[in-house]
């Protein structure tokens, strides 16, 4: 039962707050010496190694750079612009325009915090401008923030990748339906409420002299140039031509060129991207590395062997073994972030997946979308917090969790059909 405490023991530590990495590497240490003794922790410096050298890794600090380096280039900013003009004569207009954006800016940013602060300062004051509802206005900006998190090129599908041992392509390729289908599922939502309750989604006054051909033709100019770039990123993936950490680099590259093109490139912007890019790249690979130590002290005091035994006499055999695991994760994303659920979480469900041949492209998938709620959920969603720093006073956190809970339960909708569905979104989930 040493594993199952240490396990509790970190759980609990994350809830009062101590920093992940040193949480999962100190527990680690205190247990594993507990149990078997400093000789345990001899090969850690090779697992260390072994991390730091992974290619696969490589791609995240390239496509977090790529996600910086096109933060800082008003891209978001040019985007809501035209497509406001776009769709704002719709009623809920501004609303779908925002998902637009965000389902946009996820496949070529990917930076759920720049893309929920850009939006909330843009998007939101013409939204109240409009007299929507307080609370779609907050929950589509929240949601359509979160989109990178399923949509590829995303950083936790590669961090899946790595933790499951499935090739990053192949997940990329499974993850663009669900995406779109989510996408499509927030637009109808707001379609319907727009429809149901006018005076909350008004359309945008249009007038007279407004050039209609103008506003399609601007829309495309700013649509074009990161289309292009997802384009060249996935594109290039999905017909074998390049890696995805290749990929990452045409991604880095590609942005370079969008900064030139859009004229905000300079010396500042990219030593200010680099800094940043050290920085998550440090505290991914640092809990990584923690997260490395606490695996191997849980398996060698048999942790893994009496979670193993236990999910698999679960009843239901690979049905009841993915709805409870489903429940778990759901749970946990409401207090703890989706880096820590990956690494320890994900590690310890993964052999018995295997073990009751679950598809594990499929199961990626799910617990993708699964993670992506862990940015909305109360009362810890970091989307959350990013949107009440940057909103006006007059939008409460009461305002801000009302408008999270139905795309919440579009997601968990979304989630289910992954789950009972999987032939339509062509996984073999057999």
């Amino acid at each position: 039962m040493i594993g199952i405490v240490m396990f509790v023991v970190a759980l609990f530590a994350l809830l009062l707050g101590f920093p992940v990495a040193f949480t999962f590497g100190g527990i680690a240490l205190i247990f594993g010496i507990w149990a078997e003794g400093v000789e345990m922790f001899a090969f850690m410096p090779f697992r260390i190694m072994s991390v730091m050298e992974n290619t696969v890794l490589m791609a995240v600090p390239l496509f977090v750079f790529m996600g910086l380096v096109l933060q800082k280039t008003r891209l978001a900013e040019q985007l809501l612009e035209a497509m406001a003009r776009l769709f704002g004569g719709v009623r809920g207009g501004l609303a779908i325009s925002t998902v637009l954006v965000g389902c946009l800016l996820a496949a070529s940013t990917g930076v759920v915090g720049a893309s929920v602060v850009a939006m909330g300062l843009i998007s939101l004051p013409v939204m109240l401008k409009y007299q929507y509802a307080k609370s779609l206005a907050c929950g589509t900006i929240c949601a359509s923030g979160t989109l990178g998190q399923i949509i590829p090129p995303s950083i936790i599908l590669i961090l899946l990748g790595d933790v499951l041992g499935i090739p990053v392509g192949d997940l990329f390729q499974a993850a663009v339906l669900p995406g779109l289908i989510l996408v499509g599922a927030y637009i109808a939502y707001i379609l319907i409420y727009a429809y149901l309750n006018p005076q909350a989604a008004k359309a945008m006054t249009r007038l007279p002299d407004q050039d209609r051909t103008a506003e399609i033709i601007d829309a495309l100019k700013a649509v074009i140039p990161p289309l292009a770039l997802i384009i060249v990123v996935l594109g290039s993936i999905f017909a074998g031509i390049a890696t995805p950490t290749e990929s990452a680099v045409l991604g880095g590259v590609g942005a370079i060129v969008l900064a030139l093109v859009y004229g905000q490139f300079s010396v500042r912007l990219m030593f200010e991207s680099a800094v940043e890019t050290v920085k998550v790249t440090a505290m991914v690979f640092g809990i990584l590395i923690g997260a490395t130590a606490f695996s191997m002290a849980f398996t060698y005091t048999g942790g893994d062997y009496l979670v193993e035994e236990w999910l698999t006499a679960l009843p239901g055999d690979k049905w009841g073994f993915l709805i409870l695991t489903m429940l778990v994760v759901l749970l946990l994303g409401f207090f703890i972030d989706f880096v820590e659920i990956c690494f320890i979480i994900v590690p310890i469900l993964a052999p018995v997946a295997q073990l009751i041949g679950i598809d594990m492209v499929w199961f990626a998938i799910l617990i993708a979308m699964n993670l992506q709620s862990s940015f909305l959920t109360p009362p810890f969603g970091f989307s959350l917090f990013y949107l009440k720093g940057v909103a006006p006073p007059s939008i409460t956190t009461g305002d801000i969790y009302r408008g999270v809970l139905p795309f919440i339960a579009i997601q968990v909708a979304v989630l289910l059909s992954i789950l009972i569905f999987p032939a339509f979104y062509g996984l073999g989930g057999n």
